[in-house]
């Protein structure tokens, strides 16, 4: 594949940084992107639906990006809650690169790592994903359960997945696993689905201890 796939650990295609527009009715900024890391070219549908319908962080104070990429989406939320602590996670060392530069280059306050340095007790009021749903369910599964077992009490995660890749296979998935998981929104064949806490006794007992691979 000529760019690379997005969810290397350190892309082997050259670095060729280019810049794409973010505008939306609320905010706009250009972004720094690379080869190698997720939609290169433009932000992403996906993505585009999300900050568009959903990702309004209202007084949640702590919000993390699962797969930030190069950080539209940490960078959006960051943007709309600039009282809000923010974090962004992504196995990609190019894409938290870019991630930190752009929220630097917009003077946004974001914390980006890899998700083994994340701290493990931190918990989140929002999570904001375009999941990384071309992994295969044998790894997205444990990713998912990994960080939606940080929702603190109260707390919301918020996913945006096509039909055609699996979004209703996926919400019937979260709730068959306690996640009580609605749909807020059909759009342009993009589901937001809206992921509450599931209940303590439904916790592995080492849910703070697991990682994703």
């Amino acid at each position: 594949m000529a760019e690379g796939h997005y969810f290397e650990d350190n892309p082997s295609v050259p670095s060729k940084v280019r810049q794409v527009p973010l505008k939306l009715k609320d905010l706009s900024m250009e972004l720094d992107v690379d080869r190698g890391v997720f939609s290169g070219m433009k932000i992403d549908d996906g993505t585009q639906v999300l900050l568009v319908e959903a990702a309004k962080p209202g007084k949640a104070k702590t919000i993390l990006d699962v797969g930030c990429g190069y950080g539209p989406i940490a960078c959006a939320v960051a943007r709309r809650a600039p009282a809000a602590k923010v974090w962004a996670v992504d196995v990609n060392a190019r894409a938290r690169d870019l991630c930190a530069a752009n929220a630097k280059k917009h003077h946004l306050d974001i914390s980006v790592h890899a998700p083994e340095d994340m701290p493990a007790d931190q918990q989140f009021d929002l999570i904001v994903s375009n999941p990384p749903i071309r992994i295969g369910k044998k790894n997205l599964h444990p990713l998912l359960e990994l960080w939606l077992d940080r929702l603190a009490p109260g707390g919301r995660a918020e996913l945006v997945v096509h039909k055609h890749l699996g979004s209703d296979s996926l919400q019937r998935w979260l709730i068959e696993q306690g996640w009580p998981t609605t749909r807020l929104i059909s759009r342009a064949g993009y589901r937001i689905l809206v992921v509450k806490p599931r209940p303590e006794r439904l916790k592995p007992s080492n849910a703070a201890d697991d990682q994703t691979e």
